[in-house]
């Protein structure tokens, strides 16, 4: 027998994940706070873009939802934080990362990053305990960097990277460095190359290789070639390209308001019928059911991808 689902303001999913199996969101930023505002991003066009850490959400808020989440001791790969914007500018978020680790320790705990604040001693060390850090790091020319993050106009370049390489020098868990491919920025020999001497500095565990897979920010952004990915991958040794997740679904789960459960799934990030289905244990008939009527109230709408129809907020 299954809980109700309730509703959380800080906590979402579990979702499945392409790259962390089921994982459980924390999601410590209003929408869209962050560092970049990237042309890519899943999340839509940033709207704070800040490098100021502070409590942008109640960490105790927060960790009072954990806990009771956690307390049915659910089946997890990760806890993972990510959603709205960039999770190191949460000043408590190494106390939330402890509260985890001491309380629930045989959860593992991801952080997915920019990767832009390692720069900041406090940061790095706020987030030594966590299993899994994977930071993005999309190039390492100046140019690139600004067309295809758009940073904030104090981040520098220079620092960021050495910022990785000072997180790897302290940080013995995992450590995947992501790299986003877009065909005609990023993509040509000379900017592979300046990538892969930055790998070679860094010395991540992993590699990950990505590409426009949900619509992104900017509709010009391009999907890249598969053959192109393959070259890439064998160019930098050892890189993986990111495959979809795939899993069985979840047990069905009663009383749930299943168009607030969609809205709430998507409105961080867009997603297929099937992702909503295998995210609330629901069947993708019965999704798309709830979705056509939300489609009907202009709440969202379709978005096609070479992977499938997604759903995204109504904008």
């Amino acid at each position: 027998m299954t809980q109700d689902k309730k509703e959380y303001k800080y906590i979402f999913g579990p979702v499945p994940s392409r790259r962390l199996g089921m994982s459980l969101g924390v999601d410590l930023m209003p929408h869209k706070t962050c560092t970049l505002d990237c042309v890519y991003c899943e999340s839509g066009k940033t709207t704070n873009l800040t490098v100021e850490r502070k409590a942008f959400v109640p960490t105790d808020e927060v960790i009072g939802e954990l806990t009771d989440f956690l307390s049915s001791d659910p089946a997890l790969d990760y806890i993972t934080f990510s959603g709205s914007g960039e999770p190191t500018l949460h000043e408590g978020i190494g106390d939330i990362v402890d509260f985890i680790k001491k309380n629930y320790p045989q959860y593992n705990v991801a952080i997915l990053t920019n990767g832009t604040l390692f720069y900041l001693p406090e940061v790095r060390k706020q987030l030594l305990k966590a299993d899994l850090i994977k930071a993005s790091m999309d190039a390492v020319s100046d140019e690139t960097f600004v067309r295809i993050n758009r940073p904030h106009r104090t981040l520098n370049l220079e620092d960021i990277c050495n910022g990785l390489v000072k997180l790897r020098q302290e940080f013995k868990n995992s450590l995947v460095i992501e790299v986003f491919f877009i065909p005609k920025i990023n993509m040509a020999d000379d900017e592979l190359k300046k990538i892969k001497l930055m790998l070679d500095r860094i010395q991540p565990d992993q590699v990950q290789l990505n590409a426009l897979d949900r619509p992104g920010t900017e509709s010009w952004v391009d999907t890249a070639e598969e053959v192109e990915m393959k070259r890439i991958a064998s160019y930098l040794g050892k890189a993986e390209i990111i495959k979809h997740y795939k899993t069985s679904a979840m047990e069905n789960s009663a009383g749930m308001d299943v168009e607030h459960a969609i809205v709430s799934t998507i409105k961080r990030r867009p997603c297929t019928a099937r992702d909503i289905a295998q995210s609330l244990g629901i069947s993708e008939e019965n999704v798309k059911a709830h979705a056509d009527i939300l489609i009907n109230n202009s709440r969202i709408v379709e978005h096609k991808m070479p992977r499938g129809v997604f759903y995204k907020l109504y904008e």
